[in-house]
């Protein structure tokens, strides 16, 4: 039934891609879509997850940059802006040889080996991103027919909670925080980093939830082990 579902509207969608047409008498009329009824509610709410959750990458990851300009000068780059662009102003199918071609939890770990000399807030940035999009099973925009996985959202969730602990706790062994983050030195206290990572968690969780009453699954749920702090694979279960 899902198969005659996508056949049905794939005919519908290519009948119905018109241009906008002109009465004469003022501007063209809008171009009538009929994707937008192969769109769930749930469908529009995780494409709008999705672009917030990258919206919140892109802001972490010009304020990463700020902190450790140092970061995006290893990468050859000749700007803070250049350094982010190259990260999301592509299709993110690109990669990058100074990560080893890394993606998603691989490329998170390389951020906090004292042995990876290259830019950490790249490591950091692209990890997060891809990670992310693996959640959303690659897609950008979703339909019908599309299944989000509740636990992968969850996941992912678990794993924005582990990469702000690593950030705040792990260390070299000349015992310096791989990257700056929040400060909170005296009476400087600068928690945007916190709040970013806090959006990013909240709003995974929330469409988690909002997928699993949608397909009427359960989410396995985790205590989180800080002492590993070990990323979690997004099609795993926590333990």
């Amino acid at each position: 039934m899902k198969w005659l579902v996508m056949v049905v509207l794939s005919l519908f969608l290519a009948a119905c891609a018109t241009s906008p047409k002109s009465t004469g008498k003022g501007p063209a009329l809008p171009e009538f879509k009929l994707s937008s009824f192969a769109k769930t509610e749930v469908d529009q709410i995780a494409e709008l997850h999705l672009q917030a959750s990258l919206e919140h990458l892109r802001v972490l990851t010009e304020k990463f940059y700020r902190r450790n300009p140092h970061e995006w000068k290893k990468g050859g780059q000749p700007t803070r802006e250049a350094a982010v662009a190259r990260i999301f102003d592509g299709d993110f199918q690109q990669s990058f040889p100074e990560l080893d071609n890394k993606r998603g939890i691989d490329a998170l770990y390389l951020a906090f080996q004292e042995s990876y000399h290259g830019d950490r807030v790249l490591a950091l940035a692209w990890g997060l991103a891809t990670m992310t999009l693996s959640a959303y099973n690659e897609k950008i925009d979703f339909y019908a027919w599309d299944d989000l996985d509740p636990q992968k959202l969850y996941n992912a969730a678990r794993n924005y909670e582990i990469a702000a602990w690593k950030l705040a706790s792990n260390r070299d062994s000349h015992g310096h925080l791989f990257l700056l983050a929040n400060e909170l030195h005296g009476e400087t206290r600068n928690l945007s980093f916190e709040r970013e990572f806090g959006k990013l968690i909240a709003e995974h969780d929330m469409l988690a939830k909002i997928v699993a009453g949608r397909t009427n699954r359960t989410i396995v749920r985790m205590v989180q082990n800080f002492a590993s702090a070990l990323f979690i694979p997004l099609s795993a279960l926590p333990r």
